[in-house]
């Protein structure tokens, strides 16, 4: 059985070694020296350096992410207040992946880059199921009229995040409230809610973090 403790040795030593070379220039072996042990051993936990990278994101959003599949799971709660608290987990996921990344000075742009494109994979392929499944419900109890929920999960959250994280289409605080204002809208018509009845869903999405350059 996997040792979590190794587990978490090699995703430390990926991390503390991204400090100071890029993703391409770091070697299986040299994770695992970093992590003390065997190259060996790593492939036990890992069949690839790129699973490696993968596992690191995974484990920096975890909490956000779990905390929002718990909320969505709340059936009793209503679907809109459940999709708030997704909007909420996208704005908090964004805030600290920005966090790390102010941490992390020794970044390449090009690391940096590739990290962006796998976290917001990450957290759009994490959320979608959980989204869906919210109005899947809303469209079961009335609450939501819409035919095609799986494609609506995804372009709520494709647009939330990459507005969010607003790094790869940097944003003023003022043009991303503007989009979020017309995501809001696309929601209330989509699912036949009256105009300005989810305004309260732009709290949620409120205070997105500045853009900070790699």
């Amino acid at each position: 059985m996997p040792n979590p403790i190794k587990h978490n040795q090699i995703l430390d030593a990926l991390q503390s070694l991204l400090q100071d070379k890029d993703i391409e220039t770091i070697s299986v072996s040299e994770i695992a020296r970093a992590a003390g042990i065997g190259k060996g051993s790593i492939y036990y936990y890992f069949p690839s350096k790129e699973a490696i990278l993968e596992a690191l994101i995974e484990r920096n959003y975890e909490t956000a992410l779990d905390t929002a599949k718990t909320l969505a799971a709340q059936t009793e709660v209503s679907p809109f207040a459940r999709m708030a608290a997704l909007f909420q987990a996208c704005r908090d996921s964004s805030r600290e992946f920005i966090k790390q990344n102010t941490k992390a000075a020794g970044f390449s742009a090009k690391d940096m880059l590739l990290l962006h494109q796998k976290y917001l994979n990450y957290l759009i392929t994490e959320l979608k199921p959980e989204l869906t499944q919210i109005i899947e419900q809303g469209i079961h109890s009335g609450d939501i009229h819409f035919d095609h929920p799986a494609a609506l999960s995804e372009i709520v959250l494709i647009v939330l995040a990459i507005k969010l994280d607003n790094s790869l289409l940097p944003s003023s605080p003022e043009e991303i409230e503007s989009t979020i204002t017309g995501l809001i809208s696309l929601l209330e018509k989509g699912t036949g809610n009256p105009a300005g009845s989810l305004d309260f869903l732009m709290a949620a999405s409120k205070t997105a973090a500045p853009h900070k350059s790699p």
